[in-house]
């Protein structure tokens, strides 16, 4: 009687909260507390928790600059969805050069009257199967073939680079190039370089270097076997690239480093490089 005296006092919302209670009662199996049981649930939702936000870390690491990216619900943000749920929109493969890549001019000049000229390509990296079938076939009909990948799912979350020396208006000789989660980021005196001929010829072997180095690098001496050294100074990003050698600069979509080109006299080649300032 006092029970039902008790539920007559009741709001509507606490008879139906108190109803609803008695139901999730009912179904509980009583018997000794399943500590691991729970231990194990609760990994599992720490689990699913890391899982989504490394998820969007993933997107927003190979997200190009110019794409468009949407984050809603996301934890301490002005405004959620009901259910908490994050929902990202990544850019589109065009927007993330997937199928193009994002060119770089370094240098150019002669070499025994026809032209040469040295580039970098980025490509982004894909982020499904469809997107990495697509980007293998695109780069196959540039004549590469990226570093470490034997089919085209090895390339899916991968950023493809190729530093390239191009002759005669067409034919290409690749002279650095990687495929990588993470694009590598140098530091301090940090020097990655390889020579390359000038043209097509034996005799202009070792004449071509291409390198990276540290984005805070003010400059660089190339060194030649015959003691002589060209030394290249940073130029603004988007300044005319020089006939002959390029000065220190960034290519875009390549935050890791910046890149230079010297170019050896004739009759010498490469020896070293090395960041002189």
């Amino acid at each position: 009687m006092s029970g039902n005296r008790e539920n007559h006092g009741m709001t509507r919302t606490e008879s139906d909260i108190a109803l609803l209670l008695a139901d999730v009662t009912d179904e509980v199996e009583i018997g000794i507390a399943p500590v691991q049981a729970v231990m194990r649930g609760g990994r599992r939702r720490r689990a699913r928790r890391w899982a989504v936000a490394g998820a969007t870390a993933v997107v927003l690491a190979v997200a190009s600059t110019a794409g468009t990216l949407a984050v809603t619900g996301l934890p301490g943000g002005g405004h959620r969805d009901r259910g908490g749920e994050v929902a990202v929109r990544p850019s589109s493969p065009e927007a993330r050069h997937v199928y193009t890549p994002e060119s770089t001019d370094l240098a150019s000049g002669s070499y025994q009257g026809k032209k040469w000229g040295v580039g970098v390509m980025v490509w982004g990296a894909p982020l499904t199967r469809a997107e990495a079938e697509k980007q293998w076939k695109a780069m196959g009909g540039w004549g590469l073939q990226p570093a470490d990948a034997d089919r085209p799912a090895d390339l899916i979350g991968r950023t493809s680079f190729f530093a390239a020396r191009s002759y005669d208006g067409f034919r290409r000789q690749v002279v650095m190039f990687n495929t990588v989660q993470e694009v590598e980021r140098l530091s301090g005196t940090d020097v990655d370089a390889a020579a390359a001929r000038l043209g097509d010829d034996p005799a202009s072997a070792g004449r071509l270097v291409v390198g990276k180095v540290a984005t805070t690098a003010a400059s660089v001496t190339c060194r030649w076997k015959d003691g002589t050294s060209t030394r290249v100074t940073r130029v603004p990003a988007e300044s005319p690239y020089y006939d002959g050698q390029s000065g220190l600069r960034p290519v875009r979509d390549y935050p890791g480093a910046d890149w230079f080109v010297c170019v050896a006299p004739q009759g010498t080649a490469y020896e070293s490089a090395e960041v002189t300032k």
